[in-house]
């Protein structure tokens, strides 16, 4: 089985940690191909830097498609480009934000998304509700700590993250923990030791969902928004993409 991880983001570095973190939790024979686009943000911190993310993740997901991927998990914890990425792709499209709520949902009747910047808590709200989990989530709360300052083991940056979860389990009685950002992928067990509940990687997570739609022989559905976009044309910089 081959899974495409892309990392809308252009950060090489984190592409590796992201890639890392899949293999730890891939079954043996799951090739796990990691890429992200040459144009767009170095880091993904709300909705402007999403936007210009958009393209390059899609171009990888293109190549991918090309190469024969039988998944593919957009590494980034706002799900940056999913819905028109699975419109775009055969094969089916997994983001971790969704993941990682998903399986949290399994495990506890409340939890919590730590998240890196203030700037992230609308964009997660927004998922949350549109994935009809908005009830569940007890608080999405920040930490304050830029994307690229989780690229090294950074101490004062776990030190904010282990703060925020100690609130949500005393303040919103969280039962575990999303943590909302892809650069937050090996800190995870590492975090549930620390403060004894869940703690779910969304990275890992999704991996797990995507081995599990591959074997099912489940693809996303084309009645809906998710038909096969129509032919036409795309002017400027952007004509590359047209469908």
């Amino acid at each position: 089985m081959r899974l495409h991880i892309v990392n809308p983001n252009t950060t090489a570095s984190m592409t590796a940690k992201i890639a890392a973190a899949a293999r730890a939790v891939a079954q043996a024979g799951t090739v796990i191909d990691a890429r992200q686009p040459t144009m767009g943000p170095v880091s993904i911190e709300g909705f402007y830097d999403e936007a210009f993310a958009v393209p390059g993740m899609l171009g990888c997901i293109r190549e991918a498609e090309r190469d024969g991927v039988e998944a593919h998990i957009i590494a980034c914890f706002d799900d940056t480009g999913l819905d028109a990425a699975r419109a775009a792709a055969k094969a089916p499209v997994i983001g971790i934000g969704e993941a990682g709520f998903h399986m949290a949902s399994l495990i506890a009747a409340r939890f919590a998304v730590v998240t890196t910047l203030g700037a992230s808590i609308v964009p997660i709200e927004y998922n949350l509700r549109k994935y009809g989990l908005a009830d569940r989530c007890a608080r999405v709360r920040a930490a304050e700590v830029p994307v690229l300052a989780l690229e090294e083991r950074n101490a004062a940056a776990l030190g904010k993250i282990s703060t925020e979860i100690t609130a949500a389990i005393r303040d919103d009685r969280a039962e575990a923990i999303v943590l909302g950002c892809a650069g937050m992928a090996d800190l995870a067990a590492e975090l549930a030791h620390e403060h004894g509940l869940p703690v779910v990687d969304g990275v890992a997570a999704a991996v797990t969902l995507a081995e599990g739609l591959v074997r099912l022989g489940l693809t996303t559905s084309r009645l809906g928004p998710y038909a096969a976009p129509r032919t036409k044309t795309y002017s400027g910089p952007l004509a590359g993409f047209a469908p």
